[in-house]
């Protein structure tokens, strides 16, 4: 009995190893590495729409190493970005300044979204940031280059 419990708890590790193996992740998917983008509007799952004063005080650079660059208004930051497969983007922690910003600024909604960002689209030249949950879509157009 105890060689049948053996083989079973071998094929039961064998089955739970290749179940766990998987694509490893890429940290720069086709489309979004050495690109950067300023903020066009946010829709929120409530149907609510934001739009920035400014489109360029908030910006987001994809770098081909996995970092990504970003300006929230008065503050900038650096962190990390991955991508298990198409359609799918979770950004690392960020080191970001912490001046105070005035008021109407999006910097705090920004601050407070970006850890929920879990799906990406590239349409129509825009790129759409999705939250988790249907909690809204960040939209950005290519930032022009100086």
């Amino acid at each position: 009995m105890s060689a049948r419990f053996a083989r079973l708890a071998g094929a039961l590790a064998l089955l739970l190893a290749s179940a766990c193996a998987g694509t490893p992740p890429q940290a720069s998917p086709p489309g979004l590495a050495g690109t950067s983008w300023q903020f066009v509007r946010f829709q929120g799952g409530d149907d609510r729409a934001v739009v920035p004063d400014e489109r360029a005080k908030y910006t987001v650079a994809f770098g081909a190493d996995g970092g990504v660059s970003v300006r929230f208004d008065c503050n900038r930051g650096r962190g990390s970005w991955t991508s298990e497969r198409p359609g799918q983007i979770q950004f690392g922690p960020m080191a970001l300044t912490r001046a105070m910003c005035q008021p109407g600024s999006l910097h705090d909604q920004f601050l407070k979204h970006w850890p929920y960002v879990r799906s990406y689209v590239l349409k129509g030249g825009h790129l759409y940031l999705s939250l988790m949950a249907d909690g809204g879509i960040y939209e950005f157009e290519p930032l022009a280059k100086p």
